[in-house]
């Protein structure tokens, strides 16, 4: 038993981390997302057009989307 002990000591150390790296890509891609959605928001002049009161807000939601998937998906071994 002491032996294996120091065989995995001594050896390769595996870890474990609890999102895969496809979860990191996909919370990247979902920040990524929101900040341009708020960026779409941003400005002071026609606060009433189309970008900034429909598509911004759809953009933004589905920013937030894309990182509860991203937390959700089961990482692959």
């Amino acid at each position: 038993m002491p032996q294996e002990k120091k065989k995995v000591a001594q050896g390769e150390q595996k870890s474990n981390f609890v999102f895969g790296k496809l979860n990191y890509q996909l919370m990247l891609l979902s920040i990524a997302i929101v900040i341009i959605g708020f960026i779409l928001m941003a400005g002071k002049t026609d606060i009433y057009s189309f970008t900034k009161i429909t598509l911004a807000p759809i953009v933004v939601v589905a920013g937030f989307a894309l990182g509860i998937v991203a937390i959700l998906k089961n990482p692959t071994k």
